[in-house]
């Protein structure tokens, strides 16, 4: 399982040109699911998320945790993480997972997260075609990939 978390002051899905979820100060994670992603995997990641220290302390640090700063979260999914770009100009998704193995893996990674933090995560639509918008703070972005925790 594969992250990306980008620090935000503000973020949004549209879909449709209807809005689908917004939060504020937070994180927006998008997420990437292969096929041998397990239930140690959610767990690690959604403890890795919520506790990572990237928020300001009141020194001006990064110091502080989603947890620590009662942030908002907003998890969009992005087979795109998965992408192989080795041969050619074609990138290849051949290790991103198919709807019927990926859709319930999301939607447990946003159940874990929305218990961990106390309060409802904003998501988009699994597969819909989404205007993503935001305003990163900082800017911090940081990528998470379950398979290399020694990273």
């Amino acid at each position: 399982m594969r992250v990306v978390l980008q620090r935000v002051s503000k973020a949004s899905v549209t879909i449709d040109h209807q809005l689908k979820s917004a939060i504020s100060l937070g994180l927006l994670i998008l997420i990437g699911i292969e096929d041998d992603d397990t239930q140690d995997d959610l767990d690690w990641l959604v403890k890795k998320v919520s506790q990572l220290r990237i928020f300001d302390d009141e020194n001006g640090v990064m110091n502080k945790s989603l947890l620590d700063v009662d942030g908002e979260a907003l998890v969009v999914s992005q087979f795109t993480l998965h992408a192989s770009t080795k041969k050619g100009n074609r990138p290849s998704y051949i290790r991103a997972s198919k709807p019927d193995f990926a859709i319930p893996v999301y939607e447990q990674f946003v159940t874990l997260l929305s218990e961990t933090l106390g309060k409802p995560i904003g998501t988009g639509d699994f597969g819909a075609d989404m205007q993503v918008e935001l305003l990163n703070d900082g800017p911090v972005t940081i990528i998470i990939d379950s398979k290399n925790r020694d990273f």
